[in-house]
């Protein structure tokens, strides 16, 4: 039983929310930031370290004050106004004509320290210590958690029901062309059908925001150690998340470039690869995209080629074994190139495919990589059944776009 709650929402006006709304943080440097962010942006909120200048150590003290201080400068300038009453609201992404709805709902802390809301992924702690900073300084969520869960036919239909027939109260394009619409549900009878179907639910799944996920949680810890009335009903006791459905998602592939042959030449290594795959050359002008699971693409030396995993190499009875992260991992990227800690090496790096395979190839031939593999991508059922076995993904397993947009709605704790 998964419990969900209504919120009193923290969000723009009409007429701000596109100035307002941002990238999440994670997804841009500190200098990135600064540059794209405007006057009105929520990443003067979630990266406070772009309003000093020059920008300051983002885990400074004085940094995080300046967050606090800006999200209460945003609320009092009427850029950010609460709703005065608690309330679900759907959350419509549209990239590439295909549209996602998702439901913007508080969700329990207690859920997932139950194990109810499931991970895939290990945390950092540094990471995770600068989040709870955030969110306990803040006194809020700011930002959204991503989540996702087996479809429900009925909420399907709710949700269908509502966008049909209500005005959606958000409705933009972003810079990146991906359109963003927010519809409010603010029907008591909606409401509580809402609720009482995801009683039903046996677990969310963390799409993305492990390091969220586990601030909330930890604040939420904190607060009731530190609370003699504790009750278990106080706002922090929840964290606010966008939850879709399975089949609305889609992972796009997360490829890898190394920057070199660990000693060998290029004829040798393919020679290597040869034991364990079955490699063709391709072409040296037009991209190769693998074909399916346990087939590879590689560009190397000027050109692209197919790489398919020879039988007896994977473990497809294995949730994490069957990973082509992890084939890609164990063959070529321990046992020939020898990079053991995919978290630590300095010698390889990571591509979201929402780049294109070109951004592989101009670094090859640039020669600041020396290799680079294309995946194919992983689905939402292998992660889930990853969740549910208690197993971890490898390091940079999944990428999911469009990415949340951050200030469409905010939680406060109190």
């Amino acid at each position: 039983m998964i419990k969900l709650k209504p919120f009193k929402a923290v969000r723009p006006p009409k007429e701000y929310v596109e100035e307002i709304a941002a990238r999440p943080y994670d997804v841009l440097n500190s200098a990135e930031a600064k540059a794209e962010a405007g006057e009105k942006s929520l990443l003067h909120i979630t990266k406070p370290e772009i309003n000093f200048d020059p920008i300051a150590n983002e885990y400074a003290g004085e940094v995080y004050e300046k967050g606090k201080e800006c999200f209460q400068k945003w609320v009092e300038n009427g850029w950010l106004v609460q709703d005065d009453t608690e309330k679900y609201y759907i959350y419509a992404q549209t990239m590439d004509g295909r549209t996602q709805y998702g439901l913007t709902a508080c969700t329990s802390a207690e859920d997932y320290e139950s194990g109810k809301i499931k991970k895939h992924e290990l945390t950092r702690k540094d990471k995770e210590n600068d989040r709870i900073r955030h969110v306990d300084i803040q006194n809020a969520n700011i930002e959204p958690v991503f989540l996702s869960y087996p479809d429900v036919a009925e909420m399907n239909s709710l949700v269908a029901s509502i966008v049909e027939t209500q005005n959606a109260e958000y409705d933009f394009t972003s810079s990146d062309g991906f359109r963003h619409q927010l519809w409010i549900v603010d029907n008591p009878e909606y409401i509580e059908r809402i609720t009482e179907i995801f009683e039903s639910v046996p677990a969310l799944y963390i799409a993305d925001g492990h390091h969220r996920t586990a601030a909330a949680a930890a604040v939420a810890k904190m607060r009731r150690l530190q609370n003699p009335d504790h009750r278990g009903d106080e706002e922090y006791n929840w964290f606010m998340a966008v939850i879709f459905p399975e089949s609305h998602l889609k992972i796009i592939d997360y490829n890898r470039l190394v920057k070199d042959l660990n000693g060998l030449s290029v004829e040798q290594f393919i020679d290597r690869l040869n034991g364990d795959f079955t490699v063709e050359k391709k072409s040296s002008t037009e991209t190769y995209k693998p074909a399916g699971l346990h087939n590879f693409s590689m560009y190397i030396a000027g050109s692209w080629y197919s790489l398919t995993a020879k039988e007896g190499t994977y473990n497809d009875s294995d949730p994490v074994g069957g990973l082509d992260v992890t084939v890609l991992s164990g063959l070529v990227l321990d046992r020939i190139l020898d990079i053991k800690d995919l978290r630590t090496s300095k010698r390889i790096d990571f591509v979201g495919g929402i780049r294109g395979l070109e951004a592989l190839s101009k670094r090859v031939d640039s020669g600041e990589m020396a290799v680079a593999f294309a995946l194919y991508p992983v689905s939402m059922r292998q992660l889930i059944n990853i969740a549910d076995a208690g197993e971890i993904m490898p390091p940079k397993t999944t990428w999911f776009e469009p990415k949340l947009r951050s200030g469409l709605t905010i939680h406060t704790l109190f």
